[in-house]
């Protein structure tokens, strides 16, 4: 017995010892500015990786670490530098931090107000009806569904009878776009911004006040796996390009899609002050979208940015429809009176962010040329 026993200690320091090094590796991975895919991953679980690390911390001093030699000592205080890393991370999608897009307070205007949802329906689903009832009960404005091919737009073309101006281009490659509103478009475009397989949503939507316009952006960039794309690269500079494009403009705007990034990444941050977006999440809670099915391994994909001009009626995450994503819906009140005082939340970019910025879309038109090269080469 005590042979055993000695036994079961060494498994459960060595455990102790490789669990807390993948969790600490895990931690600096995404410190790295490197778009290989195997890197960029680290972006996503931070939630999951504090859940290991407090867990390895727990264990380490069951088994007495605090009072035992140097080494042991230092990796405690790795762990806890690390779990204290990451929180600081994860905290302003908490309820724990003033929100970046103030609660409306006004009295319920629907002239000023616009709602959306944005749903991501795993092209290979088939509960089109349960969707489509989903999206009929939040009632929103306008609606884009992503991962839509022929199939799914016969299931939700009953939508164009209350949502009557579209925007589609379904595709069969899981990166199909579907987009309804029942309020007037102008200029509504499907384009290709990098990938030639890759559409993405551009319009202005008039709100029921008639008078205002607001610039609609929606986007469902690759995501970094190596059965999508090797690297992060051509996803960052989609979101680079259209939040370089929306600083451009001094009107009101709502950048929207599924991202395969999450709110804390670097790109997602750094997108955010270029373009002088706010994120809604922020103070609100995470509200994970992905992945529907695994409680323990969900993170938020999907995401709505807004400029200075709006406020918050409602925000929440839909019931399952069945994908790998559950959908999002947002309302959101026009007040540009609050403009200013708003604008005093958003970061601003520096000259360093506007010159990373310019070098990542560069590096994603090269990466592009590259991968159209190959292409040809395979065909030829």
């Amino acid at each position: 017995m005590p042979t055993f026993v000695s036994a079961l200690l060494t498994a459960s320091h060595w455990a102790v010892w490789l669990i807390g090094g993948a969790a600490l590796v895990a931690t600096l991975m995404p410190l790295l500015r490197h778009t290989a895919w195997w890197i960029r991953v680290f972006d996503f679980p931070r939630l999951q990786i504090v859940l290991a690390l407090v867990l390895v911390a727990a264990a380490s001093l069951a088994l007495g670490h605090a009072g035992a030699g140097r080494g042991q000592q230092l990796f405690l205080l790795a762990l806890a530098a690390a779990t204290v890393y990451q929180l600081l991370r994860i905290i302003p999608y908490t309820r724990l931090v003033p929100k970046d897009v103030a609660d409306s307070t006004r009295t319920h205007d629907p002239r000023a107000e616009l709602s959306l949802v944005v749903m991501n329906v795993l092209q290979y689903n088939r509960e089109g009806a349960l969707a489509l009832a989903t999206v009929r009960a939040a009632d929103p404005d306008v609606i884009m569904a992503v991962e839509t091919d022929a199939w799914w737009y016969e299931q939700l073309q009953p939508l164009e009878e209350t949502h009557p101006y579209t925007c589609h281009e379904p595709l069969d490659n899981t990166y199909g776009l579907l987009f309804f509103s029942r309020l007037p478009l102008k200029g509504c475009q499907i384009k290709y911004l990098l990938d030639d397989d890759i559409p993405s949503l551009h319009t202005h939507v008039q709100l029921p006040d008639g008078r205002t316009w607001v610039r609609l952006y929606g986007l469902h960039p690759k995501p970094p796996a190596p059965q999508e794309s090797k690297t992060s690269t051509k996803r960052d500079a989609e979101l680079l390009l259209v939040g370089k494009e929306v600083d451009r403009r001094d009107e009101a705007t709502i950048v929207f899609g599924d991202m395969n990034d999450v709110a804390w990444s670097h790109t997602s941050e750094l997108f955010r002050r270029v373009s002088g977006l706010l994120d809604p999440r922020v103070g609100r809670g995470l509200m994970p979208t992905f992945h529907a099915d695994y409680r323990l391994l969900r993170w938020p994909l999907d995401h709505v940015f807004v400029s200075a001009h709006f406020q918050v009626v409602d925000m929440r995450r839909l019931p399952h429809v069945g994908s790998d994503h559950f959908p999002i819906f947002v309302r959101l009140s026009y007040e540009p009176q609050h403009k200013a005082e708003q604008e005093e939340n958003a970061e601003q970019a520096d000259a360093e962010d506007r010159a990373e910025a310019d070098e990542k879309i560069a590096e994603g038109f090269a990466e592009e040329q590259e991968d159209e090269a190959e292409t040809d080469a395979i065909k030829a």
